[in-house]
């Protein structure tokens, strides 16, 4: 199948502008004395090919000149001689045109160029100018509401390799964390539980194999995120034994809603090592997740005092940035005190 070749902007711009000149310059004739259809017809067919000539050769040279990249105060001083230019060129093609047509295919004219010339310079100068001057903000129009289309292109592009660039370094940073805490669980049960140590370094196991395989992802599923979180609380429970209970309450439907990997469980992780690994007895972790409004509420639950070590953590701190950084300000962190003996962790994110 043979392709048909798709016409530019610029040639159907050309096209419709000066046959709209044309037309116009026709029903001026038509309107008038002595019409004729076929004058009319060379006439027209005489104006688009003088006039894109004229306006693309100049289009060529501005081209070469790189007019078209300078700014506006550059631009409009070479213009105004342009202008004059271009009207000039305007009338002595436009004059010609008329005295040609008019010699060859109308009986009995006898009138010299130079008469001719002298009787319609004026008129044709000044309308020249005028036709120019507004093809000539047409086309610099274009060109500069190009250039600032692919400017604010650039820049959005260039703020979203930012973007991208700093939630990337911040979850770098975030894995090689959780999971320097969590070799650190294991080395403390090798001389004290071997067999717990197995389970624990398979359960690591499971938990890098999942970060790994979901590096590329934006998002993961609320779903996803609960079973690394249950992978790590056994983790954990190994290492902490009865001190360390747990009560999770998830709502259903919202299993498959997206969220950032390692949200909830930076949040848990906290609550363990600066919480629960504290205690000296038995403590309850609760994990809430239910819809309010138009928002997902996250709840993490410890026993204990807030200190500043919990809010200033690594963990804690990607966490609010990389919150920031995807949702705009749409999404909130809090740790607060919630009662005398209990530190309440809070994320709200929209739901999708």
């Amino acid at each position: 199948m043979k392709l048909i070749p798709q016409i530019s902007l610029y040639w159907k711009c050309q096209l419709m502008g000066w046959s709209a000149a044309a037309l116009y310059w026709g029903l001026l004739g038509f309107l008038g004395t002595g019409f004729s259809w076929s004058l009319a017809i060379l006439h027209f067919l005489a104006d688009l090919s003088i006039y894109i000539g004229l306006s693309h050769l100049y289009r060529n040279c501005s081209i070469q000149l790189g007019w078209h990249k300078l700014a506006i105060r550059q631009l409009v001083w070479r213009l105004l001689p342009v202008v004059v230019m271009l009207g000039a060129a305007f009338m002595l093609l436009t004059v010609s045109k008329n005295y040609l047509l008019r010699y060859w295919f109308e009986p009995g004219f006898s009138m010299r160029f130079t008469e001719q010339l002298a009787a319609q310079w004026l008129v044709i100068m000044a309308t020249g100018m005028r036709i120019m001057s507004i093809w000539l903000l047409a086309y610099y129009g274009y060109h500069f509401a190009m250039r600032e289309i692919n400017a604010v292109k650039e820049s959005s592009r260039l703020a979203m390799m930012a973007k991208d660039a700093a939630f990337n370094n911040l979850t770098a940073q975030l894995n090689p964390h959780f999971f320097f805490n969590a070799l650190n669980s294991i080395k403390a049960l090798v001389p004290e539980n071997p067999q717990a140590t197995r389970r624990a370094i398979d359960l690591l196991s499971d938990l890098l194999r999942k970060s790994l395989y979901r590096k590329e992802a934006g998002y993961i599923s609320l779903q996803e995120e609960m079973e690394m979180v249950k992978d790590y609380l056994e983790l954990e429970q190994i290492r902490l034994e009865k001190r360390l209970q747990t009560s999770i309450t998830v709502a259903p439907a919202l299993l498959p809603q997206p969220l950032l990997p390692f949200s909830i469980q930076v949040m848990v992780e906290n609550a363990i090592k600066h919480g629960i690994a504290n205690s000296k007895e038995s403590a309850v972790l609760s994990i809430s997740v239910e819809q309010e409004g138009n928002n997902m509420r996250v709840e993490v639950q410890n026993p204990g005092r807030l200190q500043e070590a919990a809010t200033n953590g690594l963990g804690i701190k990607n966490l609010q940035e990389r919150l920031q950084l995807q949702y705009e300000g749409n999404a909130s962190f809090r740790l607060t005190q919630h009662t005398a003996d209990t530190v309440l962790a809070t994320l709200k994110i929209p739901l999708s």
